[in-house]
């Protein structure tokens, strides 16, 4: 019985790794939060998973980072400002996330994003989203499911022996 708690420590540690294992977006790529991008191709052909985070990277003041819902972003209007600090992180819930930015004309010249985010297990894609391979400039998602799977299937056979 003594040689189960290693094993069981490596559980542990194997469970932190696929829990870690959330992708980060930079919004934008090298061209953050700004006006004259084009958001939605951005995001197209990535994949987002609930527990994700998307970073907004922008010029502190110049823009905000509204979290809104769908008629508010359809409408380019909130009744929130939202944050304007220059550096703003939003963890992805599932189903469909909006953001915009509320100074003056930006939504409406098209700084505004829409994302949907599916369930958060590795390799399931957000709905209507085509998986993708990882790129340098998007996220990365470990695909560590299978191989925990398997790793916590042997680990528990030896600790039962």
């Amino acid at each position: 019985m003594a040689c189960a708690s290693p094993l069981i420590a490596l559980l542990v540690v194997l469970g932190c790794a696929a829990a870690a294992s959330a992708a980060t977006f930079t919004v934008g790529d090298g061209q953050g939060w700004t006006t004259g991008a084009n958001y939605a191709t951005w995001a197209s052909g990535k994949t987002f998973a609930v527990g994700d985070k998307l970073v907004f990277n922008y010029a502190s003041q110049a823009h905000t980072v509204t979290e809104v819902t769908k008629s508010e972003y359809d409408a380019c209007s909130s009744n929130t400002n939202g944050d304007n600090s220059g550096a703003t992180t939003m963890t992805l819930k599932a189903g469909a996330n909006y953001y915009i930015c509320t100074i003056g004309t930006h939504c409406a010249a098209g700084m505004k994003l829409a994302v949907t985010a599916g369930d958060s297990s590795p390799g399931t894609p957000a709905a209507g989203t085509p998986p993708t391979n990882p790129s340098g400039s998007g996220g990365y998602r470990m695909e560590v499911g299978p191989i925990l799977a398997a790793t916590a299937g042997v680990l528990l056979k030896l600790a039962v022996f």
